[in-house]
């Protein structure tokens, strides 16, 4: 384990981000999530890491924020604000802008904030021992990293109030049913799984699939006629990229 709670890993064209504090099932502290934000975007600035892993040392993914960094924030709404604002929410926003494809590995539990930094992730890949829940509400809290925008997108509103509303916990295969994540590997396989994955993600062009990633994130928030417009755009610089030139150009040749 490191001191600072976090480590980034990297291996050919993967890097793998841990969350490293298995004594507390990874439950994190203020300083290891502005760590975890800081590793993410230096993953993503390396121009020879072309696809990321996030997962958690020790059986669990993440537990959700230690108690004891709630109870050292000074009991006024400004400084709970800003602690959320301005350190646990720029994990979000890393993931947000990050262009590499992120994969998130969920080898146990994931809950509160933890699931949230899940969800936040492009694709999700479940090890058969793993739950996840929004718990907020069994501690009197509300989710306050993200939950409520992703959680709905992703397995729609019925599931998503079922979990935000119960923080009851959901197994892998559940979580497989309603599209929270989109595989369910045994244990040991895991990480082999999500190590193929992002190999054969990392075969194909960066820029393409940064653009695919972003579209795919602001659709959400854009009409049909604007998100077209966006796109053919984003096509006719691609189009214009050398290797789809090479291809078209093969395409020409006579054979």
């Amino acid at each position: 384990m490191t001191d600072s709670g976090a480590r980034l890993e990297r291996d050919g064209a993967i890097a793998t981000l841990w969350f490293d504090r298995p004594a507390v099932k990874n439950a994190f502290t203020i300083d290891m999530m502005d760590l975890v934000a800081d590793l993410i975007r230096e993953a993503d600035r390396d121009p020879d890491v072309h696809a990321i892993i996030v997962t958690g040392a020790g059986g669990a993914f993440c537990s959700g924020i230690e108690l004891g960094a709630l109870a050292s924030v000074e009991n006024h709404p400004v400084e709970h604000k800003a602690m959320l604002t301005d350190h646990i929410h720029q994990v979000l926003y890393a993931l947000d802008t990050c262009a590499t494809p992120v994969i998130a590995a969920i080898n146990g539990p994931a809950v509160g904030a933890g699931l949230d930094m899940a969800l936040a992730c492009d694709i999700r890949l479940a090890a058969c021992s793993a739950r996840m829940s929004e718990g907020y509400v069994r501690v009197g809290l509300v989710p306050g990293d993200g939950g409520c925008f992703f959680l709905p997108a992703i397995v729609g509103l019925g599931h998503a109030l079922d979990m935000l509303m119960t923080g009851r916990f959901v197994g892998a295969e559940e979580a497989e049913r309603m599209g929270l994540v989109s595989r369910v590997l045994e244990d040991d396989e895991l990480l082999d799984a999500a190590r193929e994955m992002a190999e054969r993600l990392a075969l194909f062009p960066q820029p393409q699939l940064g653009i695919i990633k972003r579209a795919a994130r602001q659709s959400a928030r854009l009409d049909l006629r604007t998100h077209l417009d966006l796109m053919s755009s984003h096509l006719g610089v691609v189009m214009s990229s050398q290797p789809v030139q090479d291809l078209l150009a093969s395409a020409k040749s006579p054979s």
